[in-house]
Parts: C-alpha cells; sequence; structure tokens
C-alpha cells in the first residue's frame, strides 16, 4: 500500500548540483521520519540525511553536512534532498525511506523503501 517513488538522479560534473526527490502515497506523510541512504558499489549502505515527520529535527551524515538539505512538504506528500558541492565520492543509488518513529541515519529505524535512483558524480 505503501510506495516512495525517488526522481531527480543523474549524472553531474564535482561542484555541481542536483535536486532528488520522493513522491510518497499510500501514508499520511505527516506521521513519518524520512530519510535519504546511499549505497555506493562494493560499500555498505549509509544513512545521509534524515528529518522528522515535523520536519522539526533533521540529521546530515558528517560527509555531506553544510552541503546537503533535506526539506519536506507534507501537503504534497513529497519530500526533497538537495544536493550542492557533489563530489566523485557522493556517487551512489540513492534511496528514500520512512519509518515510524526518529533514528535519523539508522536503516533499522525505517519500514518502507523506494527503488532508488542512481547519481553519478564525474568529470
Amino acid at each position: 500500500q505503501v510506495q516512495l517513488v525517488e526522481s531527480g538522479g543523474g549524472l553531474v560534473q564535482p561542484g555541481g548540483s542536483l535536486r532528488l526527490s520522493c513522491a510518497a502515497s499510500g501514508l499520511i506523510l505527516d506521521d513519518y521520519t524520512v530519510g535519504w541512504f546511499r549505497q555506493a558499489p562494493g560499500k555498505e549502505r549509509e544513512g545521509v540525511s534524515a528529518i522528522s515527520s515535523s520536519g522539526r529535527l533533521t540529521y546530515y551524515h558528517p560527509s555531506v553536512k553544510g552541503r546537503f538539505t533535506i526539506s519536506r512538504d507534507n501537503a504534497k506528500r513529497m519530500v526533497y534532498l538537495q544536493m550542492n558541492s557533489l563530489k566523485s565520492e557522493d556517487t551512489a543509488v540513492y534511496y528514500c525511506a520512512v519509518g515510524s518513529v526518529y533514528y535519523r541515519g539508522d536503516e533499522r529505524g525505517y519500514d518502507y523503501w523506494g527503488q532508488g535512483t542512481q547519481v553519478t558524480v564525474s568529470s
């Protein structure tokens, strides 16, 4: 019943920007924490950012803090990840996930996941 669809990924040069979007359906987004995760080839999936149901609390992985910004529009059932000053190490598949409680970047706190969108940072 719950569906999350990511979009906005693509190829970008180092130093460039992308905005990822996550469209949610089958739920009242106001009730959920939303997180962004990423997985690069050969690496474990890691939590990139998270935002509480109210939007009052946010989390950023130290590697992206100051460069990425998470936001949400509950009325539109949308969550965004603005990514600036992109680096090659940001290359990964990015996933949107939702959970019932605020667990920051810990994937154990999330119940539903999108299919992912590819972000490639290369010159």
